[in-house]
């Protein structure tokens, strides 16, 4: 089990994060008996076909055999407002019994603190059962673009692919900010696919704020084979990821020279390692949000899901609900002068 925490700054709040107060032990037998007959809806609050519902449906064709009284689990698609519009359904609509689980944006937790549009749920007050992936974002760049380091963004500007109100304008924004980087963004694309597009037809030099684990399979002749087009110029992630260290890939957090900088940049970063959340009503009894967790954590143990995911070239690398939940209390716990800072760097954009 990976355990990850945000260090430094936010210590205090991680000290409060973690009293929290304990959940009960989780009584089998009740969760059962409620469970049996009954469906569990796994709703994402993205279109089908993305990452976030291929990653809910590997989930779903496993999760019954792991679940007290076995369950049918389906997956069911409300996209909207970077899977907001499925965040106010768990919290204010859907049924509160723990038959309701909501598959966010890693960005959705956070979006009443750092957001421009207002929310109906609050992420501080949900019940977490778990990520399904402790995403890592990278920044990337041509071979041929007038950078070849990161060291070298903050002398030169750089042309980059970004989507509205995405990650993949939201992180440059914030490094620009942060850090003093010269990311230059051209907005209006629609996705990630978009962009890469973009790149390959050399529209713009590069991206940054997109999902290592997705791009280095939708995109793999970018980074091997025999003629590498692309760069990995910088992970932007509180430890990173082992494959990308393991080559010698910068961190931004390395660049980082005042107590504020890293600040800035451990709070924003932490929406990756809680990078796919799944999410109950506050209202969801205990027993069920522990049955849930249990249910959910083996099910992304299951040799059967990990052999699936790996043919899919899915990889799995989930963060416990427990683990989640102080995150999240540890974000909310955030001095309000940084959090002020990382949303005036989102505000621009």
């Amino acid at each position: 089990m990976n355990k990850r925490f945000l260090r430094g700054t936010f210590a205090a709040g991680l000290v409060a994060a973690a009293c929290l107060p304990a959940t009960r032990p989780a009584r089998a037998q009740d969760a059962a008996a409620f469970y049996k007959g009954k469906s569990v809806t796994l709703l994402v609050g993205s279109t089908p076909g993305g990452g976030y519902d291929t990653y809910a449906r590997l989930i779903q064709r496993h999760m019954s055999k792991h679940m007290p009284g076995n369950p049918n689990v389906i997956v069911s698609n409300m996209p909207g407002a970077g899977s907001n519009v499925a965040a106010n359904y768990i919290y204010n609509v859907a049924p509160k019994d723990g038959t309701f689980v909501g598959v966010l944006y890693g960005g959705a937790p956070l979006e009443p603190l750092i957001g421009q549009a207002p929310v109906q749920h609050d992420p501080s007050k949900s019940q977490y059962i778990g990520s399904a992936n402790n995403d890592v974002y990278v920044c990337v760049g041509r071979k041929d673009a007038n950078v070849a380091s990161f060291e070298d963004l903050f002398q030169k500007e750089f042309l980059v692919g970004a989507g509205n109100n995405s990650s993949t304008s939201d992180f440059p924004s914030v490094l620009n900010a942060a850090l003093g980087t010269k990311f230059k963004l051209v907005l209006g694309y629609p996705g990630s696919r978009e962009i890469g597009l973009a790149v390959d037809k050399n529209e713009v030099s590069g991206a940054c704020g997109l999902a290592w684990p997705s791009v280095s399979v939708t995109n793999s002749g970018w980074f091997d084979g025999p003629n590498p087009t692309m760069r990995v110029l910088a992970q932007t992630h509180v430890r990173g990821h082992a494959d990308l260290n393991a080559r010698g890939v910068p961190n931004a957090m390395s660049f980082a020279k005042t107590d504020e900088q890293r600040a800035m940049l451990e709070f924003f970063f932490s929406q990756e390692v809680f990078g796919r959340p799944y999410v109950v009503a506050p209202e969801v009894p205990k027993e069920r949000v522990e049955a849930l967790r249990k249910g959910f954590w083996e099910t992304l143990q299951d040799p059967e899901l990990r052999a699936d995911a790996k043919k899919a070239n899915l990889e799995v690398d989930p963060v416990p609900g427990d683990e989640v939940a102080k995150l999240i209390a540890n974000a909310y716990a955030a001095p309000k002068d940084i959090v002020a800072r990382v949303k005036k760097a989102l505000s621009a954009y």
